[in-house]
C-alpha cells in the first residue's frame, strides 16, 4: 500500500535540494551529539522515511531514495518503508555497498552532496569528502532542508539540570576535571572539546532531561590548561547551578556560542577531538582556528565506563530492587494469562508502572520491549496505541525494560513462556540460557577485549547453524544512556575498529538471542559487573559478578540439550535468584519463586 504520506515530505524535500543545488541529501540518525537515542527536533530521518528504529542512514536524490540500517532493525525497516519507495540496504550483509561506496559509483562528475554538517560526524565527513574528491564533488553541508519542510517541527528540548550529591557520584568534580588534565599531558594536548552528552554529566555530576529516557543536557565542554567553559541552555539553569558550577571555577556560556567561541578563543591551543562523535561543523571550526588537534579518544569515556566503589554499591541495590519487581511482574503475568485481557501494551504499561514505584525512580532508560510472538522477531520492536497484538495462553512473550533511578540505569531481557510452544523453540531457547549462562560464568586474563568472550555466548546457537545480528553485549551508563562505551561484547572483526579490555568496575550486557521473522524471538539479557579474579604466575584473572537476578523460563527448558556443566550453572544461578529474590515477596510469590527457580 502506497505511503502518501512519506512520498510526499520527500517530493518536498527533492524541490527543497533542487533550489539548493544538491543531487544527493543524507539524513544520519544524529543530533549535534551524534547520540544514539534524539530528541523530537532531531528526529528527522524518522519524518522522511517513517522508520522509528534508533539507527539508520537515510539517502535521498532525485529518482530514490535509501535507508541503510544494521540487523537489529531488518525485519522491522522492511516493514515501516513498505509503500514509501525507499530502498532499504541491510548493512554488513554480503553485496550490499556502504553509504560511500553507493555514492561513489552513482554520483557524476561535478554534483553536490549535502548534508547537515551539524549532525554528520567530522570522521564521516572527511571519509565522504576524501572518497569523492576524485569526482569533484561538492559537499554542501550548511543547511538543514529539513526546516523548510517540516512546518510542525518540536522545539529543541530544555528541561532543568539536576545536581548529584557526592552520595551518589561517589567523586568529586574537581577530582575528575584533574583526572582528565592528567590524561591530556599524557597525549600532548593542552585542550579538549566534549561533544558526547553522556561524558559531559558525567565530568560535571548533573543530569538533564533533553533526551527521552537518556538524563542528559544538551550541552558542549571545552576544557584547557586554566579553565572549564560548559556551554548548556540557560534556561536549564536555576541558582543552585549556577552556585554549583560558579563553586567549581567552571565557566557557564549559552549553547548557541559554541561555534564562535571555537572561531575565536582556541588559536593557542592543541586540541583532543575525537573525530568519530564531534561534528563535521565543528571540526572544521577546531581545524581552522586551533594551533593543532590530536585525533584520539576523550578520556573521559574510559573514566566514566569504570564505576567507582560508591556507584558499584549504588548499582547493586538498584539492580537487586528492579530484578524484584520484575520477578513480581513475571509471576502476575503467568497468573493471569488465559484469564483476564492482555495485550503487548497493557502488559507494559502495568510492569513501567511497577516499576515506577522503586524509590529513586526518575524515568525508563528505554521504551519497554512488549513483543509477543512474530514481533518477538524485531529486536527493537515497540507496540503503540495504533499497533499492538492481543496475548494468548500460548506461545512466547519478550519484555526487554530497564529504567532510570538516582542509584543506577538497569536493563534487563526475559522472554516468557505463556502457553505450550514448539519442541524446536525449546532447543533454541536452551541454547540461548546456555549461552548467557556460559558467558557470565567466565574466568578470563586481564588484556581480554569483549571479543574475546563472545563465542562463550553464541556457540550453543552457532553450533545449531544459528546467530543473531547483533553484538552480545554493550555497555551501560550509571544513571545515564543505557548504552555506552568503549566496553562491548561481539564477535565481527573490523578494521580499524575501537576496542576496550574488559576493566574492573565497567558494566556489560549479556544477552544472545534468537530472532526468526514471521515466528518468534528470544532473548535472555543478565547485567555484569567485570571483577579482579585470582592473580598468579599465569597473570591476572578476571571474572564477572551477576547484577540481575531473575527466574529464568523452565518451561522453555529441555535439560537434554544442556551439559552437565550447563545444568549445573542454571540451577546455582536459581539458587541465588530465589535467595536474593524471596525475601521481598509474600508467601504466595515466594512458593511460586521456589518452584520455578527449582534445580533440574
Amino acid at each position: 500500500m502506497e505511503n502518501i504520506e512519506i512520498k510526499s515530505r520527500l517530493k518536498a524535500l527533492r524541490e527543497e535540494m533542487q533550489k539548493a543545488g544538491m543531487d544527493f541529501y543524507l539524513i544520519p540518525t544524529a543530533d549535534f551529539h551524534n547520540s544514539e537515542y534524539v530528541g523530537d527536533y532531531f528526529k528527522v530521518r524518522e519524518f522522511f522515511s517513517g522508520f522509528t528504529g534508533s539507527n539508520g542512514t537515510l539517502l535521498i536524490w532525485q529518482e530514490g531514495a535509501g535507508l541503510w540500517t544494521d540487523g537489529r532493525y531488518f525485519v522491522q525497516a522492511e516493514k515501516e518503508l513498505e509503500g514509501t519507495g525507499i530502498e532499504l540496504f541491510r548493512m554488513a550483509e554480503e553485496g550490499v555497498p556502504d553509504i560511500p561506496e553507493f555514492l561513489e559509483s552513482h554520483m557524476q562528475k561535478g554534483q553536490t552532496l549535502g548534508f547537515d554538517g551539524r549532525v554528520v560526524t567530522a570522521k564521516e565527513g572527511e571519509k565522504l569528502a576524501k572518497i569523492l574528491s576524485s569526482k569533484e564533488i561538492t559537499l554542501a553541508c550548511e543547511k538543514d532542508l529539513a526546516q523548510a519542510v517540516w512546518e510542525e517541527r518540536p522545539a529543541l528540548s530544555c528541561k532543568s539540570l539536576q545536581l548529584l550529591e557526592l552520595s551518589l557520584a561517589g567523586m568529586e568534580v574537581k577530582e575528575k576535571l584533574r583526572l582528565i588534565r592528567d590524561a591530556l599531558k599524557k597525549e600532548k594536548a593542552s585542550a579538549l572539546l566534549f561533544t558526547k552528552l553522556d561524558e559531559l554529566m558525567w565530568l560535571l555530576n548533573v543530569r538533564g532531561g533533553d533526551i527521552e529516557c537518556n538524563p542528559v543536557a544538551l550541552s558542549y565542554g571545552y576544557l584547557s590548561e586554566e579553565k572549564m567553559y560548559f556551554f548548556v541552555q540557560e534556561a536549564a539553569l536555576d541558582k543552585s547551578a549556577q552556585g554549583f558550577f560558579q563553586s567549581q571555577g567552571i565557566e557557564v556560556l549559552p549553547y548557541e556560542t559554541i561555534g564562535g567561541f571555537l572561531g575565536q578563543e582556541i588559536k593557542d591551543d592543541i586540541v583532543l577531538l575525537d573525530s568519530s562523535q564531534c561534528s563535521y561543523s565543528l571540526y572544521k571550526k577546531v581545524q581552522a582556528s586551533a594551533r593543532g588537534i590530536v585525533e584520539g579518544i576523550s578520556p573521559a569515556e574510559a573514566l566514566k565506563a569504570v564505576k567507582n566503589p560508591v556507584e558499584l554499591e549504588n548499582m547493586k541495590k538498584v539492580y537487586l530492587q528492579d530484578s524484584v519487581v520484575l520477578t513480581k511482574f513475571i509471576y502476575w503475568l503467568k497468573k493471569n494469562i488465559g484469564k483476564e485481557k492482555m495485550t503487548e501494551l497493557s502488559v507494559a504499561e502495568y510492569l513501567d508502572n511497577l516499576r515506577s514505584k522503586i524509590p529513586g525512580f526518575l524515568e525508563l532508560s528505554f521504551p519497554t520491549i512488549s513483543a509477543y510472538g512474530e514481533n518477538a522477531a524485531m529486536m527493537h520492536y515497540e507496540a503503540t496505541p495504533e499497533n499492538y497484538k492481543e496475548l494468548k495462553a500460548e506461545g512466547l512473550l519478550l519484555v526487554d525494560s530497564g529504567g532510570q533511578y538516582l542509584g543506577g540505569t538497569t536493563d534487563v531481557t526475559r522472554t516468557v513462556v505463556l502457553g505450550p510452544v514448539s519442541e524446536e523453540i525449546k532447543r533454541q531457547y536452551t541454547a540461548v540460557v546456555a549461552g548467557m549462562l556460559r558467558l557470565s560464568r567466565a574466568r578470563f586474563l586481564y588484556g581480554c577485549s569483549g571479543r574475546n568472550l563472545d563465542i562463550l555466548a553464541r556457540a550453543p546457537l552457532w553450533d545449531m547453524g544459528i546467530d543473531y545480528k547483533c553484538g552480545t553485549g554493550h555497555g551501560i551508563g550509571y544513571i545515564l544512556n543505557v548504552h555506552e562505551g568503549p566496553q562491548s561484547i561481539r564477535w565481527r572483526f573490523a578494521q580499524g575498529a575501537r576496542e576496550a579490555v574488559l576493566e574492573e568496575g565497567m558494566i556489560v550486557s549479556d544477552e544472545p538471542g534468537v530472532y526468526m521473522a514471521g515466528s518468534h524471538g528470544i532473548r535472555i539479557e543478565n547485567i555484569l559487573a567485570v571483577k579482579r579474579d585470582i592473580k598468579n604466575e599465569s597473570g591476572q584473572f578476571m571474572h564477572f559478578e551477576q547484577l540481575t537476578y531473575v527466574p529464568i523460563d523452565l518451561e522453555a527448558i529441555d535439560a537434554s540439550y544442556m551439559t552437565k556443566e550447563d545444568r549445573l550453572a542454571l540451577n546455582e544461578y536459581h539458587s541465588q535468584v530465589y535467595e536474593k529474590i524471596s525475601p521481598f515477596l509474600d508467601e504466595e510469590e515466594k512458593e511460586w519463586l521456589k518452584e520455578v527457580t527449582r534445580w533440574i
